[in-house]
């Protein structure tokens, strides 16, 4: 290329990204969530999902459920009709699944502050949200260290810029630089100021479900409640875990009761390690699964009918020689075919999925793995996918590579899941008349017409000859995807709030912050 041609061939480049940043900027704008087009795939008939059903009432009736450190919820099964025998609950057969159908909402809106971002939940939807809970965090620049505030703030920003993630999630990575007491505001208030999509609260203590609930109430304003019903709208799901296997903790129980009572949605998740927290066996995994899932979205319904709530299953396995979880295995894709299907039994939203690996870097490893859970989520009909960009080594680290590494797989999954174009364009009969026998569609008006949108393009891969590739530094995925990230915050800019509610927001803040003692709480 001369000195002469390289003006043009820069202008050239700078015009296909100012296209393709508009096209992307469409997207977000257009897409707050999917709608699959593509059916179900499943594993298990009628018959089989009968049965481990069957097993699930009872392991809930015969063997129960702890409902440890929690003399409320253990007094509110004992007036539903549960025996309660110490801190263990027994559930007459059908109790559980009953109150789940009679009240739960098969689907739900949660509202964004920018109300083009609110999502529904359920039905044939599927929302994307980050990868949660991390301490570490990982880069090319730095390696594994832990999380802080800085890091937490730029992953809610990259997951705000990215049209294929629907959601700004909730515990992107561990502030480990803040006070365990503290951290919480400033990690809603991030998701609350430099994102305007839906966002989870914090579970970790109920006084910080109760912070979240009232930030919530100051970001939301008039809107907060439903004048149609006068019930508060739900603006926030949160991840709930059963202390697998067949336990509810305080902690949990605690957290869920702030949320439940105050109409904002519970992501009910058993976490399941086969092999230590449930049988070996998928059929097993799923028994333990649907029972403690079910316990908790009941105890929901009995804290406030109607209130919504999501079935989750986190269901992996372990390494039986060393002990250690592994990801992307056949198994527990089979156990997430199955909860999918026993969820739309049961008529609620379902969690599961996500990228996820073992491996330490975005490397081969991690991409296999993310792929063998990732595929099984979007062919299983998961409506939440949390972990769905950013997780590695079992989610102890968020990885900045491995986060726009799987955005550029979430795109494609979003395609997938619309399905085949059957319309007249989608057709392009008068494409084949127009070209005709001998002749190649590249000229063609359908071509010309569609050309800019015909395709998913990966934002990262290089299909590039060989000897370009070479001239532009011979750079892996993973060096892509280093100058893809820092090339978003670059151009990150915040959505726009009212500034009164920003004021009130850190007024509150500021204030709560100053009750609390050095000690955690």
């Amino acid at each position: 290329m001369t000195e002469q041609e390289a003006p043009h061939r820069s202008r050239r480049g700078a015009g296909r990204e100012a296209k393709r940043a508009a096209r992307l900027a469409h997207v977000a704008a257009s897409i707050p969530f999917i709608t699959r087009k593509i059916p179900y795939y499943e594993v298990l008939d009628g018959e089989g999902l009968s049965l481990i059903e069957q097993n699930a009432e009872l392991v809930l009736e015969e063997i129960g459920i702890d409902f440890k450190g929690d003399e409320e919820a253990l007094r509110i099964w004992k007036e539903a009709g549960a025996d309660v025998q110490g801190e263990r609950v027994h559930f007459p057969r059908g109790m559980c699944r009953s109150l789940v159908q009679k009240t739960a909402p098969r689907e739900y809106t949660q509202h964004a502050r920018n109300p083009a971002r609110s999502v529904v939940m359920g039905g044939k939807n599927t929302v994307f949200a980050p990868a949660y809970g991390s301490p570490f965090v990982r880069d090319l620049d730095q390696g594994r260290r832990y999380g802080t505030i800085e890091d937490f703030r730029n992953f809610v920003k990259l997951a705000y810029m990215s049209p294929y993630l629907h959601h700004s999630g909730g515990t992107v990575c561990e502030p480990v630089d803040l006070p365990v007491n503290k951290r919480h505001f400033d990690m809603v208030y991030a998701h609350m100021r430099y994102s305007d999509k839906p966002f989870m609260g914090s579970v970790t203590h109920p006084l910080r479900a109760e912070d979240t609930v009232e930030m919530s109430k100051i970001l939301f304003g008039a809107d907060y409640v439903d004048p149609a019903t006068g019930r508060p709208r739900t603006v926030t799901t949160s991840l709930i875990n059963a202390n697998s296997p067949l336990t509810w903790d305080a902690t949990m129980l605690g957290a869920l009761k702030v949320y439940a009572r105050n109409n904002q949605a519970c992501l009910v998740t058993p976490f399941i390690l086969a092999g230590a927290m449930a049988p070996v066996t998928i059929a097993g995994a799923c028994t333990i699964t649907l029972a403690e899932a079910m316990s908790g979205m009941a105890f929901v319904q009995l804290l406030n009918p109607g209130a919504p709530v999501i079935f989750g299953s986190f269901a992996s396995s372990i390494s039986m020689q060393s002990g250690a979880p592994t990801f992307g295995t056949p198994e527990p894709a089979l156990v997430l075919y199955t909860m999918a299907a026993l969820a739309r039994r049961l008529g609620v939203p379902f969690r599961s999925g996500g990228a996820l690996c073992a491996s330490k870097i975005a490397d081969a490893q991690a991409a296999y793995e993310s792929a063998q859970t990732m595929l099984p989520t979007c062919l299983a009909g998961v409506n939440f996918v949390l972990h769905v960009a950013g997780w590695l080594e079992g989610g102890l680290a968020m990885g900045y590579e491995k986060f726009v590494m799987d955005l550029d797989q979430a795109g494609m999954y979003q395609t997938m899941l619309a399905g085949v174009d059957l319309s007249e364009n989608g057709q392009a009969l008068h494409a084949i008349r127009e070209v005709g026998p001998g002749k190649h569609f590249l000229g063609c008006a359908h071509t010309q017409a569609n050309f800019e949108t015909a395709f998913h393009r990966s934002a990262l891969a290089d299909n590039n000859s060989a000897e370009q590739w070479e001239a532009e530094g011979s750079m892996d995925m993973a060096q892509r995807a280093n100058a893809a990230w820092k090339k978003m915050l670059r151009e990150y800019e915040p959505p726009p709030i009212d500034p009164a509610v920003d004021e009130a927001l850190l007024d509150y803040i500021n204030r709560r912050k100053g009750s609390f003692p050095d000690s955690n709480v």
